[in-house]
């Protein structure tokens, strides 16, 4: 539907209006420069520049596309483009007028210094009127503000791009009900300043008093750089003062994506867990994705559908969806079709278990960057499907990994757990399995096939945040195993945006772990999805604690004794040492082994073997999880 507070002008009235300045932008070049009987004597040569001027001008403007832009969103950058499109016209019409004169076409001549009178009444003219046409837009926006009904009063924290941004939103669109009435930044410069006419009123530590002293009925919360500390600070003062509020999305999750302010949302516990974000070094990860045919396996899940979000980002010449459900990859695919329309998509539903089908794929489409992330990854699950563990996480891995080097894939990245470090469980086992498979071929091809090692990810499938929700969804209980419960957590697009960065870093044989900041007590994580939920633990919702299961660790390793780890370029990421030495000799016949035993369905000698296989795993004398159990 149009909006109707446009004032806009369709192509051919603009190229009408352009003819119209440009005959205006010529005469006028001549009448400002000669007086009386001199503008006669040279009219000549005035005809001549019109005629010039009316032909090539309208043909470089179409060039620069000036009849292909809506003028009433027309910014510094339209400026630019009008000024340089402009003088490129200006100057083409100046060699063409000089090349006549020399040729002594043009007599008596013509007065050179009028081609500059003419190129700058052309910038007045062509560029003033596509801003009037602007400002013609924005007076009627305004004057719809009376029509819109009773706005309410907002405070944006943030004065930023994406501060900025929310409010000019706000201005243009009066219908959304929002009046910006101030902002809070931490920027001192900013500070007693007006940004679109809006005032700077203080800073975030002045929230509190901000909501005391001025009638506000809604925080808008636009920094999204910001880290969860900040994010929870602001959220308790709105609650403390009963104002409602809305966050913009973190920064990791605007990869990819636009800004606007009808991505606002409620504050979720991803933002009370995100990071400051790290810088990216655009150019590796440019270099290893821009261009290339990219693969992921398992796009269907949470952290292969945001692979392919952000790889999306950097313009592959096709990116590859497979997945085992057709389903996932289906409202994959229409996902990514909507926010990158030009991007070349292969979707493609196959079994990693399947070695044949996965060699044709990789033959006929031969993509040049893997990322593996299909894999089974629910602990308890796993404890009670032992063959499948195998023949999904180690055997379908092999076959990546195999698939891979026939098609002389250039790099190939195995996405891993932290359970793979001294697995005391089947999916950690076979996970640390898979990471020694892609070593393995690292060492043996020299390509860069490389590891990352992350743990716990917000909101994914099967993990902690869906199962509370749903138990606070039914009016609690809410179930902790021990108060001092603590694992390390981190948001799905910040684990991917590091994964990318990392994968640009391989040489080959790498593993690389991700710096998970601090862990995270399970108690206080089910108190903030309460409070978030409107309701307060203890009251509204009770939390009880079931007692710590048999072999479950209080809090989580990351780092394994023994092992060397050196920082790498990114201060959020970890390469480990040394990993060569940890590989099993005779790796295949083992895989081998692996797979007769499960299809056997031997489950006690695949413990066995898992535990004689790999480096400190014991995962024979783990005591059976609770399959209720996500953590």
């Amino acid at each position: 539907m149009k909006d109707k507070s446009r004032f806009q002008l369709n192509s051919l009235a603009t190229l009408l209006i352009d003819l119209l300045l440009t005959f205006g932008a010529a005469l006028g070049a001549y009448a400002l420069r000669l007086e009386g009987s001199q503008f006669y004597y040279y009219l000549q040569g005035a005809y001549w520049m019109i005629g010039v001027s009316l032909v090539i001008k309208p043909i470089v403007y179409h060039l620069f596309g000036l009849y292909r832009r809506q003028w009433v969103y027309a910014s510094v950058n339209e400026l630019k483009l009008i000024a340089a499109a402009v003088t490129t016209a200006s100057f083409a019409v100046s060699l063409i007028m000089v090349g006549l004169w020399t040729a002594q076409v043009i007599r008596p001549g013509f007065v050179r210094t009028t081609l500059v009178i003419d190129w700058a009444l052309s910038i007045i003219g062509i560029g003033g009127f596509r801003f009037i046409l602007r400002l013609l837009s924005e007076s009627r926006s305004s004057s719809g503000k009376g029509r819109a009904g009773r706005r309410r009063n907002v405070l944006v924290v943030g004065g930023g791009d994406a501060g900025t941004l929310v409010v000019r939103e706000m201005q243009k669109n009066p219908q959304l009900g929002l009046h910006p009435i101030g902002f809070l930044d931490d920027d001192p410069h900013k500070q007693r300043h007006q940004i679109y006419g809006i005032p700077v009123i203080g800073k975030l530590s002045d929230l509190a008093r901000t909501l005391d002293s001025r009638r506000v009925e809604q925080v808008i919360i636009a920094i999204p750089s910001a880290g969860g500390q900040v994010i929870r600070k602001i959220m308790d003062v709105c609650r403390l003062k009963g104002v409602p509020f809305q966050n913009m999305p973190g920064l990791y999750e605007l990869i990819g994506g636009k800004v606007s302010v009808n991505r606002l949302r409620e504050v979720d516990i991803t933002d009370l867990l995100r990071r400051e974000p790290a810088k990216i070094q655009d150019e590796l990860v440019g270099a290893a994705l821009s261009g290339k045919r990219v693969l992921v396996t398992g796009a269907g899940g949470s952290i292969g559908r945001e692979l392919c979000r952000q790889i999306a980002r950097w313009r592959p010449s096709l990116l590859i969806l497979l997945g085992h459900g057709e389903n996932s990859i289906f409202e994959a695919m229409l996902e990514l079709q909507e926010d990158f329309p030009s991007l070349p998509l292969q979707p493609v539903i196959a079994d990693i278990r399947d070695l044949s089908r996965i060699e044709n794929v990789f033959r006929s489409d031969r993509p040049e960057v893997v990322f593996h992330a299909a894999a089974h990854k629910h602990v308890p699950l796993m404890e009670n499907n032992i063959e499948e563990a195998i023949t999904n996480n180690i055997l379908g891995t092999r076959n990546i990994v195999h698939a891979a080097e026939v098609a002389q894939v250039e790099r190939l990245v195995l996405i891993s757990t932290d359970k793979a470090v001294r697995p005391a469980n089947v999916m950690g086992a076979t996970k640390r399995l898979a990471e020694m498979i892609v070593l393995s071929a690292a060492h043996r091809t020299g390509r860069a096939f490389s590891v990352v090692r992350f743990g716990n990810v917000l909101d994914s499938r099967g993990s902690v945040v869906p199962l509370f929700k749903r138990q606070i969804a039914h009016g609690g209980p809410v179930t902790v195993t021990h108060p001092d419960m603590k694992r390390y957590f981190m948001t799905i697009p910040e684990a991917v945006h590091l994964v990318l960065q990392a994968a640009s870093m391989g040489q080959g044989g790498e593993v690389f772990l991700l710096n998970m900041g601090q862990q995270v007590r399970i108690v206080d994580l089910a108190e903030d999805l309460i409070r978030l939920s409107g309701l307060e633990p203890g009251k509204d919702i009770e939390i009880i604690f079931t007692g710590i299961r048999p072999g479950e660790k209080l809090s989580e390793d990351l780092w394994e004794e023994g092992m060397e780890y050196c920082s790498t370029p990114h201060p959020d990421i970890y390469r480990v040492e040394a990993e060569e030495g940890n590989l099993p000799s005779g790796l295949d016949q083992i895989v081998e082994e692996f797979g007769q035993l499960a299809l056997e369905g031997e489950t006690a000698a695949i413990l066995s073997l898992l535990d004689e296989s790999i480096p400190d795993a014991h995962v024979r004398s783990a005591p059976p999880t609770d399959i209720t159990s996500v953590l």
